[in-house]
């Protein structure tokens, strides 16, 4: 059965997106939080975008940077994480918008050799969210068909170790 990924307001101010990928909450943490594995799956494939570089010091307080190649410029995604627990959470800014963009919660819950991943975003007023809207959230299911796909590799990498 292939997993199938839930896109939800919850609220005015919060859109949560919510899928439940095979392998375990290490490695899918792994995927969230290691550069070189990030850039495999992050950028749908059908939007034909190319992230240039991707920076990460995940911890507290450190700071990312995702830029993509763009049309003229090229675009800068970037912020500071503000909490981290290795295997089952990681909360980060979104500052590319200025001080006040949203904060996003992802959540890594195993169960049974699966993962249960929930990121919330949380937007600092209801027009900021409509404004938003849902389109990064709905490629979400592209994205993470493609980081099931790199699971399913290291997964296999994994088992021949």
């Amino acid at each position: 059965m292939k997993n199938r990924t839930t896109v939800e307001r919850k609220s005015e101010r919060e859109l949560v997106v919510t899928r439940t990928f095979s392998g375990p909450a290490r490695i899918v943490f792994e995927a969230w939080t290691m550069p070189e594995l990030f850039k495999q799956w992050w950028v749908p494939k059908s939007m034909g975008m190319t992230l240039l570089s991707c920076e990460m010091d995940v911890r507290v307080g450190g700071r990312y940077r995702l830029v993509f190649a763009g049309n003229p410029e090229p675009i800068a995604f970037f912020g500071r994480y503000i909490e981290v627990t290795p295997h089952s959470r990681l909360v980060w800014t979104n500052e590319e918008g200025g001080e006040d963009g949203p904060v996003t919660t992802v959540t890594f819950e195993e169960k049974g050799g699966k993962t249960l991943l929930v990121l919330h975003e949380l937007y600092p007023s209801k027009e900021a969210l409509d404004a938003a809207g849902t389109g990064a959230a709905d490629a979400m299911g592209e994205t993470f068909q493609q980081l099931d796909e790199l699971l399913v590799t290291l997964g296999a990498s994994m088992g021949r170790s």
